[in-house]
């Protein structure tokens, strides 16, 4: 059954042309309505008794979904064209605009993977005894308290919650799963009269609690302290602060959903190979910590991960995977939002990446302001932090005009940034980060922008982020062969300075996306460019530093075949002709050790450096004092001679 689509132009607000709209996304519409959530009710609540209906208004949601609960049928979906396209200064048609919205709402939502998180309500609390004690006491009632002074704090005697003096020397895990060390640790004994005594002082004690509250107004527990779930802290001398810590910790009691943000494929991460370092750039973005190194791969912790999506925009590889929503479901929307808006007579649309910061600030923009203009279509995700070259390149390379990423106040930076730098490296000029906290400015800036013209031929964005950032790449630059990048970027050429390669083949046996190989038959190293993730192992173990990172991108089919970066003639067996080793190699060894190395020091010995393995293992055992001489070997007992060994007794 096909969805029927109710749309409204709030008491005539904006404008709404309902035939083009539902010839553009192939939804029935039976025209456009005025006011469905007053006077117009009762053609709403028939809609959705009927069932599959969209309503095309965000600010009503609740009131239509009570409709529904009366109904007793499943509330309606909602899609909002009104502060995202209909309340706008711009006089240009708005049709192209809303019909990519809606198209874009139209989607299936991905299902999320999760697991349930239990808090008991063990609580700690920290800081001066004025303020935490007072927080325990509002607590105690909701929270299972213990509080944790300072040594030398002064104990007031109460049976209501505990208290301990000691240092927090170590703090870890997340809500539900905090473990905690504490120096000097004493506990108080009550009974009797005067102040309570106190247990000997001992270093080291370990503890486990599902909240801590931090009081002290010091460093931070935690790296990225506000994305630590149940680690609440506030500044001691702001009672309002402390307050809302204190609300915030009582209703942390009960099960919790936790988002499963990543996806670890450890056998494609470039970490590290024969604990040589390499790859680390989710280790330098991760904000929270939740990121550490496990040998050859990197391990994430789920429980503490905050979903920022910053690990799985840098990874060179695709070992780490955003999964919230994955990075498919992003490339489709992303071609979903162009396609409409161009079969609906849209050009040269710019994308507005936003989170729901940015949501606020567009519809502060649209009720008080000037909206945005026609051409600027905004999109809404999860993570700006996951949003990176991959994806600047596949909306440029789908259609749109432009990129500008609207950043909130808890934005991460450090690989935005980056991603940005590496996508203008391809597409100058297409895209920009906007650090705008006012809604009216918001509005001049895109008002003030003259439009980009988008290419002429758009691309569908299928495959991993890497296929589509190169798909992209040579849409984008249809006459360039080859595209300079900025270092650190995860493509590449791999230099190799032939005078100084000996032609070990240490790069090939240890790198970890096998771009660098060799030729069984013959001494050559060879580089395939698409392959390379420019971690870096390879110069790493290089024991001639004879290996250097080009960061580039070669758009010719060159880049997907394997070319021979050094070679040199094999060295022939001076016993049977077969083809070993590297010719300048062997007469090198033979320089240095025949005749100056005592093993070595005869002819004989140092014509085996000239042989293959074989012969050297036959020119071994028959050589004087061989190695593998021995004794004549023992017969083998049998029964026989165990029989005989009785008789003589």
């Amino acid at each position: 059954m096909s969805k029927t689509l109710l749309l409204c132009d709030c008491l005539s607000s904006q404008t709404v042309d309902a035939a083009a709209l539902s010839k553009a996304t192939g939804l029935a519409c039976s025209g456009c309505h005025t006011s469905l959530c007053t006077s117009q009710i009762d053609i709403a609540a028939k809609a959705i008794e009927a069932g599959d209906v969209v309503i095309a208004c965000l600010q009503e949601a609740q009131r239509f979904a009570e409709v529904a609960e009366e109904l007793e049928v499943d509330a309606p979906q909602f899609i909002d064209i009104r502060d995202r396209a209909g309340w706008t200064d711009d006089t240009a048609p708005t049709t192209p605009k809303m019909a990519a919205l809606i198209a874009d709402g139209m989607l299936p939502e991905p299902t999320y993977r999760s697991v349930d998180v239990v808090s008991e309500g063990t609580c700690l609390i920290i800081g001066a005894p004025d303020v935490a004690l007072a927080a325990a006491q509002s607590l105690v009632e909701t929270l299972s308290v213990t509080v944790l002074l300072t040594p030398g704090a002064d104990i007031v005697p109460t049976h209501e919650y505990d208290v301990m003096l000691g240092k927090l020397k170590q703090a870890s895990g997340t809500i539900g799963q905090f473990e905690i060390k504490i120096d000097a640790f004493q506990q108080s004994l009550l009974g009797g009269r005067g102040t309570p005594g106190l247990t000997a002082p001992r270093d080291g004690a370990l503890s486990h609690c599902d909240i801590i509250l931090d009081l002290t107004g010091g460093t931070p527990l935690f790296p990225a302290p506000e994305k630590r779930d149940g680690y609440l802290r506030a500044d001691p001398k702001s009672q309002p602060a402390v307050a809302k810590t204190i609300f915030a910790a009582s209703q942390l009691v009960g099960t919790f959903e936790k988002p499963l943000y990543v996806r670890m494929e450890p056998s494609l991460c470039a970490h590290s190979r024969a604990e040589k370092p390499a790859c680390s750039n989710c280790l330098n973005v991760c904000p929270t910590g939740a990121i550490v190194s496990a040998g050859e791969h990197v391990s994430i912790d789920p429980m503490i991960c905050a979903g920022c999506g910053a690990c799985a925009a840098v990874c060179p590889s695709g070992a780490i995977s955003y999964d919230m929503p994955t990075s498919d479901h992003i490339f489709r929307r992303i071609n979903t939002l162009a396609t409409a808006y161009r079969n609906a007579g849209g050009q040269d649309a710019t994308l507005l990446v936003h989170d729901d910061h940015g949501a606020e600030m567009i519809s502060l923009s649209a009720r008080f302001g000037r909206g945005l203009p026609a051409r600027v279509i905004p999109m809404e995700i999860n993570a700006l932090s996951g949003f990176g070259h991959a994806e600047i390149l596949a909306a440029l390379a789908s259609g749109f005009a432009a990129v500008d990423i609207l950043v909130g106040p808890k934005t991460e930076r450090d690989a935005l940034d980056a991603q940005l730098e590496l996508a203008l490296a391809i597409a100058p000029e297409k895209a920009s980060i906007l650090d705008i906290s006012d809604p009216h400015a918001l509005s001049d800036y895109f008002f003030g922008t003259q439009p980009m013209t988008a290419i002429d031929t758009p691309i569908l964005p299928l495959g991993t982020r890497r296929q589509v950032a190169r798909l992209a790449a040579k849409a984008l630059n249809p006459t360039s062969e080859t595209i300079a990048l900025p270092i650190g970027a995860p493509y590449g050429a791999v230099l190799v300075d032939t005078d100084a390669c000996t032609l070990c083949l240490a790069c090939v046996s240890l790198c970890p996306s096998g771009a660098l190989g060799d030729n069984p038959d013959l001494p050559q190293l060879r580089f395939q460019e698409d392959a390379c993730l420019q971690c870096g192992l390879c110069n790493t173990v290089c024991p001639e530093k004879a290996i250097t990172l080009a960061p580039q991108f070669d758009l010719t089919d060159a880049a997907f075949t394997q070319k021979t970066l050094n070679e040199e003639e094999p060295f022939a067996c001076v016993e049977c002709g077969t083809l070993f080793g590297v010719k300048s190699t062997v007469e090198k060894i033979m320089e240095k050790l025949a005749g100056n190395h005592s093993m070595f020091a005869n002819p004989a010995a140092s014509r085996m450096i000239q042989m293959c393995d074989g012969c050297r293992i036959n020119a071994q055992f028959h050589s004087q004092n061989n190695p593998f001489a021995s004794k004549e070997r023992p017969r083998p007992r049998t029964s026989d001679d165990y029989l005989s060994k009785r008789k003589d007794h």
